[in-house]
């Protein structure tokens, strides 16, 4: 039997990004991008509507990610939208927990259903601006690819990651003025440029850490 043309880009992809991925979950990345479409039609959840470039531009991009959690146990996913990058790192890393954070109801409307339909028992969303949110426990990582600036992201979610824990801000080009506004409270211990398959526009994950410096 063929595949179809999203399953081919998808399994390429994969395969370009060397993750380990069973047939299971290759399903689910699938059933999550069906889903997507379906409701993006009515909810308007995403500006891209093609497929193919939802599969690169969501799904690959998303996991393009995973090499940079390893090791963690608790990921807040804040300004999640419609479950990016969280639920396709959710589908290919069963033990780790992901909360899946978003102020707008119907994208976490969104959520709740994929959580449910694709069965992913370590993953739960919230809807609830990043601001108010007061979590039980802190967070190893604190990932996002929503904000607009690295600085925004610092201070708004500063109280929900943990003193060994870190920030991972998903980014375009090389922010060298957003990296310039950071303050001594914070460091950049990993900037990686991230090649994401069949996609030519820079794509780049900071890693930071709190100093504990106050100044």
């Amino acid at each position: 039997m063929s595949l179809s043309p999203n399953h081919q880009e998808l399994e390429l992809g994969i395969k370009t990004l060397g993750l380990n991925c069973s047939t299971h979950q290759v399903k689910q990345l699938l059933a999550y991008l069906e889903m997507l479409q379906r409701w993006n039609k009515a909810y308007n959840l995403t500006a891209i509507r093609e497929p193919i470039q939802m599969v690169r531009l969501h799904l690959l991009d998303s996991l393009a990610v995973h090499p940079f959690i390893k090791g963690v146990k608790d990921i807040i996913d804040v300004g999640t939208g419609p479950g990016l990058p969280g639920i396709p790192l959710a589908i290919l890393n069963p033990d780790i927990n992901f909360t899946l954070l978003d102020s707008n109801g119907k994208k976490t409307r969104f959520l709740f259903q994929a959580i449910n339909d694709l069965s992913l028992a370590n993953a739960k969303e919230i809807n609830q601006r990043v601001e108010k949110y007061q979590p039980e426990q802190l967070f190893d990582i604190v990932l996002s690819r929503a904000f607009s600036s690295i600085s925004d992201m610092l201070t708004q979610c500063n109280h929900l990651v943990s003193d060994s824990g870190c920030f991972l801000a998903m980014k375009g080009k090389k922010p060298d003025s957003e990296l310039s506004q950071i303050t001594k409270a914070y460091k950049v211990v990993d900037l990686s440029e991230v090649k994401v398959p069949q996609i030519d526009s820079e794509r780049h994950l900071i890693k930071i850490i709190k100093t504990g410096d106050s100044q």
